[in-house]
């Protein structure tokens, strides 16, 4: 498939795990992708490994001097951006009398308030193109465990935001999340494997689930086959939600 044919596609957290998959997969399908991350050691790897045109652009999402150069390079070199995929985020665990003030405002900065400033810098071009934005929420957003204080606010924030941008900027662009359940990527890592194996349990799929699942619904949300949905969060959790329920 070709669904991102001369397109302009910015992905936040792009270096590594459902960033990185959804890198591979829109520049698969024909776009140019900036690559937006921190990392820049695991971006260039990315861009190395990837078959298609990705540029790495050092970007920390939670400043919005970065998103202004992000979106004046994009311009100056291709003149439209078609797609934002807001990924990036951060993790910082513990109850709320256990949380440093600024561990909670880091979490909120890279995992919530980035999606508004990224927005905000591509509002005009994305409204030119008719385009579209998917954030990538979290199944943390309806459902909480220990220690996901912050991270569970940003995500519940977020899944918020999604329906509240998509009315700002209806009918010209198209704004959409996904809410990933227990996906297998370096965060697992510091997890035994007795753990991983009862999350995985937990899913209707039985399994943990693979950072191109996650890619691959992000494709479709954020390609023309999905004209008709915005304002909508699809769940990518293997039923993870379900059971909880």
């Amino acid at each position: 498939m070709n669904r991102f044919e001369g397109k302009v596609a910015v992905v936040t957290g792009g270096a590594m795990g459902i960033g990185a998959a959804t890198v591979a997969r829109l520049a698969g399908e024909g776009a140019v992708v900036y690559l937006a991350d921190i990392d820049g050691e695991a971006g260039a790897r990315v861009v190395a490994e990837t078959e298609g045109t990705v540029h790495f652009v050092h970007c920390d999402v939670s400043e919005s001097a970065h998103w202004r150069a992000l979106a004046a390079r994009a311009m100056d070199e291709h003149g439209h951006v078609d797609t934002l995929v807001s990924n990036a985020y951060t993790l910082r665990f513990g109850a709320a009398h256990e949380l440093a003030e600024d561990d909670w405002a880091r979490v909120l900065d890279v995992t919530l308030k980035a999606t508004y400033l990224g927005l905000a810098a591509l509002a005009e071009p994305l409204t030119a193109a008719c385009g579209s934005v998917v954030a990538v929420s979290s199944v943390h957003a309806h459902a909480s465990m220990p220690g996901f204080t912050a991270y569970a606010a940003a995500k519940g924030g977020l899944s918020a935001l999604v329906r509240q941008l998509a009315v700002e900027y209806a009918p010209a662009v198209r704004v959409n999340a996904v809410a990933p359940g227990p996906i297998r990527t370096r965060q697992w890592d510091r997890v035994p494997p007795e753990g991983q194996a009862e999350e995985a349990g937990r899913t209707l799929a039985g399994r943990l689930g693979r950072a191109e699942e996650v890619a691959a619904a992000i494709a479709f949300i954020a390609s023309d086959e999905a004209s008709y949905i915005t304002g909508a969060e699809l769940p990518v959790d293997g039923g993870r939600l379900v059971r909880l329920a």
